[in-house]
């Protein structure tokens, strides 16, 4: 492995792409450690071990997994790279439902520069707003519960210049996730949300070892190498629709007759369904907190106890839904069998035993329903494994972030996969044995 590696740094370009890389993240940790002018870090990191060891900070679990921890302590970078996510998961839903939007994704280079920036207005939109609401929480007790003096003034300016702070955070967070993307190596955002979980996971093991044991730790692992196992083969897995292309005569030249294959993932969605299903069941807690903090009656008792609960069977059985949803909705709205059909058939490209057209549409449509199943009872069951795991043993709500497992060790194994692959296309173009023997 080690050996591997040093074709890496032989290598001027990729060399100057990683330190790059690893340049950017380590401001990025840097930022996400540099508390917001206004605020008393002495008493927000006394107050975060007990907000999120309790139901109160679970509305922002998520969130704060991406950030690294920089949420609940109200850094410059507290706001993460959610905005971007956000925006970027929005004007995908829109280039199917308005024209304008898919006009400019068929436009090439062009139209994909006026989209880029249309995300980047959106996603300053989205971080103003999440700001705001986050700043207006922790003023108000909201955000750490039982936990006063967070911010040092609750004054209008004090007040805003948090908030504008935070904003120029979340701006500044993508333009480093884009910078990455330009010049380094790998998706940008993916690195980013990589580094914040990352960077949790030595505490969440050494807060295992110490109120668990060292045998509780030792399975905890040893479950961890079995999860990584699984996710890697499925993330690995893929249908390989076989495409042959007609020959044809260009001038005094003969084009096609080659023949190659359409791949077809297992999981085509990604984690945007677990993302997807994670906010819309964080609804319910945060409708509480704003509206009925406090409040005994009936319909609040009964969101906490069935929704907001982690280990609960009604919680299990509607994430586990909303994943299976989700995850037929984005392949639905991302992979159109007619273009793909169409696009077949302008280059002369044919499955074999199929007429081009709308049977091959059909086809493609037909393979892709039957293997999105499959993947998405995967991503609902790597997601409920720690829910399950609470169900089980009736550990309670502190294990509701168990570290690696569902979103954290789905996101990791992509991330890295995807990072390793382009490495390995680097190093092939340059006659190198590759990364990965």
């Amino acid at each position: 492995m080690l050996s591997a590696l040093v074709p890496i740094f032989r290598t001027p370009e990729l060399r100057r792409k990683i330190l790059i890389v690893l340049g950017i993240l380590v401001l990025y940790r840097l930022g996400a450690t540099l508390p917001s002018p206004g605020v008393n870090f002495g008493t927000i990191t006394e107050c975060v071990d007990k907000a999120t060891s309790g139901d109160s900070g679970q509305v922002y679990s998520l969130i704060n997994m991406f950030s690294g921890g920089a949420l609940l302590q109200l850094s410059v970078f507290a706001i993460g790279i959610m905005p971007y996510i956000t925006a970027s998961i929005i004007i995908q839903l829109l280039m199917v439902v308005i024209p304008r939007f898919e006009t400019l994704r068929k436009e090439g280079q062009a139209g994909q520069a006026k989209i880029t920036q249309y995300t980047r207005y959106l996603t300053v939109a989205l971080a103003l707003l999440q700001a705001t609401a986050i700043v207006a929480m922790a003023s108000r007790g909201n955000l750490l519960p039982d936990c006063p003096g967070i911010l040092d003034d609750n004054g209008i300016f004090s007040l805003s210049v948090i908030v504008a702070t935070m904003t120029a955070g979340a701006i500044l967070v993508m333009w480093f996730g884009e910078l990455i993307t330009e010049r380094g190596i790998g998706n940008g955002m993916s690195l980013l949300i990589f580094a914040g979980i990352a960077s949790r996971l030595p505490a969440d093991g050494q807060q295992i070892l110490q109120s668990q044991g060292g045998l509780a730790f030792g399975l905890v692992c040893f479950a961890v190498f079995l999860i990584l196992v699984a996710v890697v083969f499925v993330e690995q897995g893929q249908r390989r629709i076989p495409v042959q292309y007609a020959k044809r005569m260009v001038g005094r030249k003969m084009y096609g007759g080659s023949s190659t294959y359409l791949p077809l993932k297992v999981n085509t969605a990604g984690v945007i369904p677990v993302i997807f299903a994670s906010s819309l069941l964080y609804l319910p807690q945060l409708v509480i907190q704003l509206v009925a903090n406090g409040s005994t009656a009936g319909w609040v008792q009964w969101i906490q106890t069935n929704l907001v609960n982690p280990g609960s069977t009604w919680h299990i059985v509607i994430y586990f839904a909303l994943i299976i949803f989700f995850t037929y909705f984005y392949v639905a709205i991302t992979f159109n069998p007619e273009e793909r059909a169409d696009e077949m058939k302008k280059f002369g490209g044919f499955i074999p035993g199929i007429r081009p057209g709308k049977p091959t549409a059909d086809y493609l449509n037909y393979v892709l329903q039957r293997i999105t199943l499959p993947g998405s009872l995967y991503l609902g069951i790597i997601a409920i494994l720690p829910n399950l795991f609470i169900e089980l043993t009736g550990s309670g709500s502190n294990m509701s972030n168990l570290p690696f497992g569902g979103t954290m060790v789905l996101i990791i194994v992509v991330v890295a996969l995807d990072t390793t692959k382009q490495i390995e296309s680097q190093l092939m173009q340059r006659n190198y044995e590759g990364f990965l023997k």
